[in-house]
């Protein structure tokens, strides 16, 4: 008896013949104009392919690209740890890549990816490399820790701006990461990894109007959250601590100059100004039974030329990918 390959082992499979559907050189108006209208996250892969390649030389600004793929995406479902390594690894069986809906670092991720690429299979590489630690698939070497993974690892792509931004008012925090248990705790990975004694700090909100001119268009935002009681946050045998990295967007600009937050949160992602974001965000620290508030802002700057830093690392084909076994992607 045979079996069917699993859905994304297909996707993998057909890339480069997506890729070939419709080559940037002989790209017309006809198949991109259904397009225009649709929402992002009702794309097909075939779709999300050819608008990608599209985009490149619609828009040759990297910050508007990253803004209007994230605007395209308004309304996509919220849902929250959709990402695995299927079919690569089994510890998490979910999909390497998902179009239909997303969590917060999830279309973080997309985003960045899909603006940075020219076609799908560039974009399944680019979405590979940002999620995983120097490109190396697996559950071990995902930037699970937004702060003490994500963002180190990807400084290619944006670097912090938060001491520079808060000045003498930016407030440390330390972190206990024992990734060690986290691992073994939500995948069964036995795994020898030192715990990590991580300190940060944020912009806290007394300070952020001040920050706020410095914004720009697709730029990362990291929500900073701490614990209303000390020790109450449910991961606090995991974080250590109590304050941590929560929640995740994208600037943007409103057509009034406010600045703007685009993210992916239940029920679907949405774009609504910095200062209604924290208004909720306050409300609902202030309701019984609420175990944790928002306390501050990371802000980190989109790089000028993320590629260009990208291949001094990875070389001229960058983004380079390995896969658990070693073998290119």
């Amino acid at each position: 008896m045979s079996f069917p390959l699993p859905l994304i082992f297909l996707a993998l499979a057909a890339s480069r013949l997506l890729a070939a559907e419709v080559p940037s050189t002989s790209l017309s108006v006809d198949p991109i104009a259904p397009l225009l209208a649709k929402p992002l996250y009702q794309f097909t892969e075939a779709e999300t392919g050819r608008y990608i390649t599209y985009l490149q030389t619609a828009e040759p600004d990297l910050r508007k690209r990253i803004v209007h793929l994230a605007r395209k995406n308004i309304g996509q479902p919220y849902e929250i740890y959709l990402l695995g390594e299927m079919p690569f690894e089994t510890y998490d069986p979910q999909p390497i890549y998902c179009l239909g809906k997303s969590d917060c670092l999830v279309f973080t991720e997309h985003v960045y990816a899909m603006a940075l690429s020219r076609d799908w299979p560039g974009f399944m590489r680019m979405l590979q490399r940002i999620r995983y630690r120097d490109g190396h698939l697996g559950v071990a070497t995902r930037n699970h820790y937004t702060e003490a993974d994500w963002n180190l690892s990807n400084r290619w792509l944006v670097h912090d701006l938060t001491a520079e931004l808060a000045g003498p008012k930016a407030v440390p925090f330390e972190e206990k990461i024992d990734r060690s248990k986290f691992l073994l705790g939500r995948y069964g990975l036995k795994t020898d990894l030192p715990v990590e004694n991580f300190r940060d700090a944020y912009i806290p909100l007394d300070a952020l109007e001040s920050a706020l001119p410095h914004l720009r268009d697709g730029d990362f935002v990291n929500v900073v959250r701490g614990s209303i009681t000390p020790g109450s946050h449910p991961n606090a045998e995991i974080y250590g601590g109590n304050a941590w990295v929560g929640h995740t967007g994208l600037i943007a600009h409103g057509p009034d100059g406010r600045v703007h937050l685009i993210h992916s949160s239940e029920p679907v992602v949405r774009e609504e100004p910095l200062a209604d974001f924290i208004a909720r965000s306050l409300k609902n620290a202030a309701a019984p039974g609420a175990k944790q508030r928002l306390v501050g802002f990371k802000f980190l700057r989109l790089e000028k030329d993320p590629l260009a830093n990208l291949r001094q690392i990875d070389g001229a084909d960058a983004p380079r990918v390995t896969l658990p076994n070693g073998a290119g992607f």
